[in-house]
């Protein structure tokens, strides 16, 4: 029977010769994630039953960087309990201030997840994976906390969306462009528990970075994960930072998809996603009336080197917009030092910004740069909701890092051919 890509994952990690789409099945997993907000609820339902030891001391992550460094009381209790399991477990994937960095930039930087991986997280953007050819996707803390003891999880197998990927992209067009373009074709619900699957010549257009962009952000129109080919790109990056061996599954010529989306690649230009949904897409240059207070460049979504360098591009030898806050955030303190060897950090300062310790900070409203009442923000991060990245009645603009960088020069959002 044919499948697709994530069904043939699925099935290997369940020891099956096939599934299909809404199957019910029991997989082995390849990584457990959690972070500093969602680890310690886990941790708590793994110790209310009895468990006194991890399946696989290897085979867990536990990533401090959501209120990290600590912002308050409570987020250095919580760091403290994540802590004191991994030490008394020996989790070896335990990463902290000094060692750290947003967890969707790290597993993949540190070579903890290969092409085949079966992952799950207990964090949304955990489909960022999805990049490197794995099955990834995101699950609640009591489901950390069993993955944890036993080393599998259930899940109901996805039905699938092709996106077919044609031409290439042009200058100051991104991955976040792709994926903000598909999320405002389709809507925040326009692949509710499928897989988004992609596919087409525009592929050799795409980094890695750009890859994982889109992978990350595939939560964003309700899929339960997204997923590329394993190609080049992805076995040079792999090789480079694992000495695992990749498993590469590819889909069936014949599978069957829910719906196919063509994009052509040339076409697409600027975009951002206005408040409050990120399906509410506009061209940049159609939207650059709005005024602006603060820009946030950084994030699990756009805080990797590449984004670092479209940023700095743009800034390089210009002040940002007097009333305007600029905060970057490297998403490692590879990307960290990156940055300071390449002078990027010299050019953000310098244009009258901040330059941060790795953190998901003001992304999910945490430190690091909250909104107050009526202010308005451009970001490279992955939501805008209402309050989501402080008070209630502020707004978040997503964009990409030359869109965000472009708006803090001006002060208001700024599409880059505009400077």
């Amino acid at each position: 029977m044919a499948m697709t890509t994530t069904q043939k994952i699925l099935a290997f990690h369940s020891g099956l010769l096939h599934v299909v789409p809404g199957q019910l099945i029991e997989a082995n997993l390849d990584m457990v994630l959690g972070n500093d907000v969602t680890a310690p609820v886990a941790i708590n339902e793994f110790e209310k039953v009895g468990g006194s030891t991890v399946f696989d001391k290897a085979k867990i992550s536990l990533v401090m960087d959501h209120f990290t460094p600590n912002k308050d009381i409570k987020s250095a209790q919580n760091c403290k309990q994540v802590r004191d399991f991994a030490s008394k477990h020996g989790i070896e994937n335990f990463f902290d201030v000094g060692d750290m960095g947003i967890e969707h930039a790290l597993l993949p930087e540190k070579g903890l997840v290969v092409p085949g991986d079966a992952v799950i997280g207990a964090d949304s953007h955990t489909c960022t994976y999805g990049a490197l050819g794995a099955f990834s996707t995101g699950v609640g803390s009591t489901d950390m906390a069993a993955a944890m003891l036993c080393g599998k999880t259930w899940f109901k197998v996805p039905g699938a969306v092709k996106v077919v990927l044609s031409g290439a992209l042009k200058k100051y067009v991104t991955g976040k462009d792709v994926i903000l373009h598909l999320i405002g074709k389709i809507g925040v619900d326009g692949a509710l528990y499928k897989s988004l699957e992609f596919f087409g010549d525009g592929l050799k257009s795409l980094s890695m970075d750009d890859r994982f962009c889109i992978a990350n952000m595939s939560i964003e129109c309700g899929a339960k994960n997204g997923i590329f080919p394993v190609d080049g790109k992805v076995l040079d990056y792999v090789g480079q930072r694992s000495s695992r061996n990749p498993m590469i599954f590819e889909a069936d010529s014949d599978a069957v998809y829910d719906e196919v989306i063509e994009i052509d690649l040339n076409s697409l230009e600027p975009t951002v996603a206005l408040p409050h949904l990120p399906s509410n897409t506009r061209l940049a240059k159609d939207a650059e009336d709005l005024k602006i207070d603060q820009v946030v460049i950084g994030s699990c979504t756009n805080g990797r080197l590449s984004d670092m360098r479209q940023a700095a591009e743009i800034l390089a030898g210009k002040k940002v917009a007097k009333g305007v806050r600029l905060i970057v955030i490297p998403a490692s303190q590879e990307v960290y030092l990156e940055c300071l060897k390449l002078g990027f950090a010299e050019i953000f300062v310098r244009a009258g910004g901040v330059f941060s310790t790795p953190t998901c900070g003001p992304c999910l409203g945490g430190h690091m740069g909250i909104l107050a009442s009526g202010e308005r923000a451009v970001a490279t991060t992955n939501r805008n909701f209402v309050g989501r990245m402080g008070h209630p009645k502020s707004e978040v603009v997503l964009s990409s890092p030359y869109v965000a960088a472009a708006s803090a020069l001006r002060g208001y959002l700024t599409c880059p051919y505009k400077l």
